[in-house]
């Protein structure tokens, strides 16, 4: 199936995958989890957050989210 990408801007890519288009198979092969507070992990090229008090729970009690099994 064809597909048209105009105006894409992607100013930065540290790992992971950009895929444009069609995609027969996409698997994760690493995972990691990060515990970030309210907008601090906002990403584009003009971000204005506003934020009140804000506090990040990291408490993880099933320990595994995201098994890496069985990703080919």
């Amino acid at each position: 199936m064809p597909i048209v990408i105009n105006n894409v801007v992607i100013p930065n890519v540290t790992g992971g995958v950009v895929s444009l288009g069609d995609s027969y198979y996409v698997s994760p092969k690493t995972n990691t989890k990060t515990a970030q507070g309210s907008g601090s992990s906002n990403t584009g090229v003009c971000i204005n957050t506003n934020n009140g008090v804000s506090n990040t729970n990291t408490l993880d009690p099933d320990v595994f989210d995201q098994n890496n099994v069985g990703n080919a």
